[in-house]
């Protein structure tokens, strides 16, 4: 976790230097919720870059294991209520619910022992109905296979053939960050940190607390017009990334 409140301070100092300008709440928390996403959304991408290039023995400096353990902080499970119709099963994706990572399918239970659990492959939804209905490519017991789909503002997952044991479906998952928000309260038509008023600190790794920082400066720069706050922000911002994926 990164405190909310030590990156607006930080942010506040760099934003108010030689007076270029005030940072509101209301600001700071739309640009902590851009940059917070923008971070988290890298990851995937570096993970795959990083996956290509040659590995080193050291966990602590190996740049897949650091991204995993950056990671580790979304990735979690839900046991999903079935919602079965014929051979058909659908079921809700949970609220903070962001990619898959796999996917069981259980098929009966002996007493407390669930046994029988299958790992579902993935299909894109516009090839699903195309391949139960081919003999050569049915989906069996054996072999589940699952898609993805939006029902109205919920997303789903169609799951064929379907769990015969209620709840039947294990979901791993790596979940969304939560918002970030400096909460506070008006003293004396100021804005004072209230910890308990709707705060919410960052999601993300403790290391991340610079690169937070250098983002949120960049967009406060653009919003007070001040182009040297965003040009500082954005050439350290540049520094930073040149030295991670050297």
């Amino acid at each position: 976790m990164v405190k909310v409140d030590t990156v607006y301070q930080t942010v506040l100092a760099l934003a108010n230097k030689e007076q270029r300008g005030y940072i509101t709440p209301q600001e700071f928390n739309l640009f902590a919720r851009l940059a917070q996403m923008d971070i988290f959304e890298q990851y995937f991408y570096d993970l795959n870059q990083f996956k290509r290039v040659p590995q080193n023995d050291k966990k602590y400096s190996n740049p897949v294991d650091i991204i995993n353990e950056k990671l580790d902080y979304f990735r979690t499970r839900a046991t999903l209520d079935s919602g079965s119709d014929n051979n058909l099963s659908t079921y809700n994706l949970p609220n903070n619910h962001y990619r898959t990572t796999t996917v069981w399918r259980r098929i009966h239970s002996v007493g407390a022992q669930v046994s029988g659990a299958r790992t579902c492959e993935r299909v894109y939804h516009g090839d699903y109905r195309a391949i139960i209905d081919s003999p050569l490519t049915r989906p069996t017991q054996e072999r589940p296979i699952y898609a993805v789909y939006q029902s109205g503002d919920s997303s789903r997952i169609i799951i064929n053939p379907a769990a015969t044991m209620d709840p039947g479906v294990e979901l791993f998952y790596i979940k969304k960050p939560a918002s970030p928000s400096w909460g506070y309260v008006i003293v004396g038509g100021s804005a004072m940190y209230n910890p308990d008023g709707g705060t919410q600190d960052f999601e993300l790794h403790p290391s991340e607390e610079q690169n937070l920082v250098i983002k949120i400066a960049k967009l406060a720069g653009i919003a007070i017009k001040d182009a040297g706050l965003a040009q500082a922000a954005s050439q350290e911002e540049v520094k930073n990334y040149t030295q991670e994926k050297a």
